[in-house]
């Protein structure tokens, strides 16, 4: 079952609100992030459920499934690792941001670890 960019986006958005210390993640939470209506966000997270990516309980609140993290994990590594060789080439770290965020749906699995192989090749030696 294919997941599409903004499927792909809501569930690393899920992520980072996990990542920035939330124990729970609601529809609320999502609209307030990502600037979106409570109506786009709800219709979202049902497509996300139906697609077998999150459940939602009584509560409101949002877990991932399985192959829901894996996704947000993999959506979120391309971004972080995007952003920081854009950064490291001299974009600015929004820009650099906004372009991973772009790039990050559309990249082959292919071009992502030649690129991620090349940026770790590429960081400075430490020193001791």
């Amino acid at each position: 079952m294919a997941i599409y960019e903004s499927g792909e986006m809501y569930l690393e958005t899920i992520l980072v609100l996990y990542k920035k210390g939330m124990e729970k993640v609601r529809a609320i939470d999502i609209v307030k992030e990502m600037n979106y209506s409570k109506p786009s966000v709800s219709i979202a997270l049902s497509n996300l459920k139906k697609e077998g990516y999150v459940t939602v309980d009584a509560n409101g609140t949002i877990e991932f499934t399985e192959s829901g993290k894996k996704i947000a994990k993999k959506i979120y590594e391309r971004h972080v690792v995007l952003s920081k060789v854009l950064e490291d080439i001299g974009v600015s770290k929004e820009t650099a941001s906004e372009d991973a965020c772009r790039i990050e749906h559309v990249i082959s699995d292919e071009t992502f670890k030649a690129i991620k192989k090349l940026s770790k090749n590429c960081q400075p030696k430490q020193t001791t």
